[in-house]
């Protein structure tokens, strides 16, 4: 019997967890699986080896693996796959698959546009667009998110999209932030690109208390919207065909 065993990141803040509840209650009707579990990486449990475990005692003798992971780092490409081979030692009978985090999407783009068009702003000829990531030491992130930026600035035109992050790569959100104290700005919309706000995005509402709050504008960040979730529900259809 077939199982889907999502894995979001985990957060200490109670919200966080919630969010993922919630956003994956939205998808389960989509999925026509019977056994549907959610798991975490980090910081909240279960952990994935429970929650392959909590599949198997629901009867599931093949699991697919969906991580709720913007990006490919670390967590997709060393720790889920170290997990798993835990889990295949444990349960020699099982056939676990796993699917590819979200990456870099359409959809996903046209929710940063969005989250820039819910501030109600005419957007000035010069508007410009700093995209927040969580950061990682895998160089494969900066420059996923850089064609990130590079799709949002020519599809909707603006003038400027820019990237930074909060830890683990370069330039570093401090830095950016020092860094647009020295010239003048018209716009700037800063977006964080995650999925999950809370800490961090106060930590980003904090840092640009120092600027021209007049010319910046920090926007909700990406979280699980309804292309976020379409997104999703594509990922769990790929894995299991």
């Amino acid at each position: 019997m077939q199982a889907v065993l999502y894995v979001a990141h985990g957060t200490r803040v109670r919200q966080g967890i919630e969010e993922a509840l919630l956003f994956i209650d939205r998808v389960k009707p989509h999925i026509s699986i019977e056994i549907q579990e959610l798991a975490f990486l980090e910081l909240a449990g279960p952990d994935i080896l429970q929650g392959i475990e909590h599949c198997v005692k629901r009867g599931a003798t093949k699991i697919a693996v969906v991580p709720i992971l913007l990006l490919a780092a670390q967590h997709a490409k060393e720790d889920i796959p170290k997990l798993l081979v835990q889990a295949s030692e444990q349960f020699p009978q099982m056939t676990l698959t796993v699917a590819q985090p979200f990456g870099i999407h359409p959809k996903l783009i046209e929710t940063l546009y969005k989250r820039i068009l819910e501030q109600q702003l005419e957007l000035v000829p010069e508007a410009e667009v700093l995209l927040v990531g969580r950061g990682s030491s895998d160089p494969d992130v900066a420059r996923d998110m850089a064609m990130i930026a590079q799709q949002l600035e020519q599809t909707y035109s603006f003038h400027r999209v820019s990237t930074c992050f909060l830890y683990g790569a370069t330039p570093s959100f401090e830095e950016v932030v020092a860094q647009l104290k020295q010239r003048p700005l018209k716009q700037l919309f800063i977006v964080p690109y995650l999925l999950f706000s809370g800490l961090l995005r106060n930590g980003i509402q904090k840092k640009i208390e120092t600027l021209d709050t007049s010319h910046v504008i920090l926007c909700d960040s990406l979280g699980y919207d309804d292309n976020v979730e379409q997104v999703l529900i594509e990922r769990v259809h790929e894995v299991i065909r």
